[in-house]
């Protein structure tokens, strides 16, 4: 299973998410401190549009790294595609030889 996590926008500490969690008003990031739910962990945040925000109706806010109330929030998330596995080099290939094998 793949995980799905948040970057914080002023570290770069990766946080994961469960499906279907939420990034509520007040979260803050474990490793420094910052706000969560604020315009740079948008995924709306664009510096090229009007207001850096892609959502045509979003409300204008002038500090980006703040938490704030918009209601247009949507995690900035990315999936993990890394997967780690408890198995070694052997187990690998045993894997990968037996997709060849009639």
């Amino acid at each position: 299973m793949n995980n799905v996590v948040l970057s914080c926008h002023n570290c770069g500490a990766q946080l994961k998410l469960l499906a279907g969690d939420k990034v509520a008003r007040r979260d803050t990031c474990a490793r420094c401190n910052s706000d969560l739910h604020c315009c740079r962990n948008c995924r709306f945040f664009d510096p090229a549009k009007n207001n850096q925000c892609s959502e045509p109706q979003a409300d204008w806010v002038s500090d980006k790294d703040r938490g704030n109330f918009c209601d247009f929030f949507e995690a900035r998330t990315s999936i993990d595609l890394v997967r780690r596995t408890q198995s070694g080099p052997d187990e690998t290939r045993k894997r990968f030889d037996s997709l060849f094998k009639k």
